[in-house]
């Protein structure tokens, strides 16, 4: 996949994700750590985060820094998989989905940080 396709798909992803947790905010609340604190204002930040970086990465001229805080994203909502994991524990089908996510989340970090390389 070159690097415009790249950007593209992650670029709708995030847009994807972003919209949802609009739409959903209740399913991301649930995820977010509460010693983070106002659990749906939380959601809202990441959602406008990532539409932000959908924004950056779906324009060349900016697609360098939309990898980079693309990047950064996925690692600062990690803590969010893992405290899905610790959550679910005991609800085998939503643990499996939860436990599945965390690798998932490097090759988004790989991708964005390729994509801000190339860009």
């Amino acid at each position: 996949m070159n690097s415009t396709a790249r950007a593209a798909s992650m670029a709708g992803l995030l847009g994807a994700t972003g919209v949802l947790h609009f739409l959903r905010p209740a399913v991301f609340d649930s995820i977010v750590p509460p010693q983070l604190g106002n659990r749906r204002l939380i959601t809202y930040v990441s959602g406008v985060a990532e539409l932000g970086c959908a924004a950056l990465l779906a324009v060349p001229a900016t697609r360098r820094v939309g990898g980079a805080c693309t990047a950064a994203l996925m690692i600062a909502v990690y803590p969010a998989n893992i405290y899905s994991v610790q959550k679910y524990w005991h609800r085998p089908k939503a643990r499996n989905i939860a436990l599945a996510r965390l690798p998932l989340q490097l090759p988004l970090v790989r991708s964005a940080w390729r994509i801000a390389r190339e860009a």
